[in-house]
């Protein structure tokens, strides 16, 4: 059976928005957008080439499926996770999309828990869920998250949409690893209990 495992990148403070570039996601008026970039370095990279051999499909929100088939699909086999991502089989939760124009994309049916619940015993290997912070809320309150892999960044945002919100009742994890990178990011490798 796979494991649902969430992989964000956040803040001291829990917020995940709008990590890439300034217009990325600016809803609620945030302008912190692109925050993430000062601390890319060679071992985050090599962390998410390492995650790549035990990720053998993704789960996707519609926004986030949205700006990443935008993107991915245009970029060289050359880089590793553009490699990746347009081979592997992409499963998108979304209620108003049909049709997926990104090759091994498609639409992930039926009611969200059983739908998971399928997804995940179809095989061995893990479902990463990157972003898709809505699609992430859901899936903590129905207990479907297996583990987080946190990039924890040494900065306060003080606004915009947190990885953490309000939840109906408290969740135990397990660290099961945890790296710092040169400048200062946790890489951080959490199961459920």
């Amino acid at each position: 059976m796979r494991k649902l495992i969430v992989i964000e990148f956040v803040t001291l403070d829990g917020v995940m928005q709008g990590l890439g570039s300034p217009d990325e996601d600016r809803d609620g008026g945030f302008d912190h957008g692109g925050w993430a970039a000062p601390f890319f370095d060679e071992d985050q990279g090599a962390a998410a080439v390492e995650g790549l051999k035990s990720t053998t499909a993704y789960l996707f929100g519609r926004r986030t499926y949205e700006k990443m088939a935008g993107y991915w699909p245009n970029q060289p086999d050359e880089n590793p996770m553009a490699a990746h991502l347009n081979a592997t089989p992409k499963y998108v939760a979304t209620r108003t999309l049909t049709t997926l124009s990104w090759s091994n994309s498609e639409v992930l049916g039926g009611e969200l828990v059983p739908a998971v619940l399928n997804l995940k015993a179809q095989g061995d290997g893990d479902v990463a869920v990157l972003g898709s912070g809505v699609l992430v809320q859901q899936l903590i309150a129905d207990d479907l998250v297996d583990g987080y892999r946190l990039f924890l960044h040494p900065l306060l945002l003080g606004t915009g949409k947190r990885l953490f919100r309000e939840m109906n009742r408290p969740r135990r994890l397990r660290l099961v690893g945890c790296t710092q990178t040169t400048t200062g990011v946790l890489m951080l490798r959490y199961d459920t209990v």
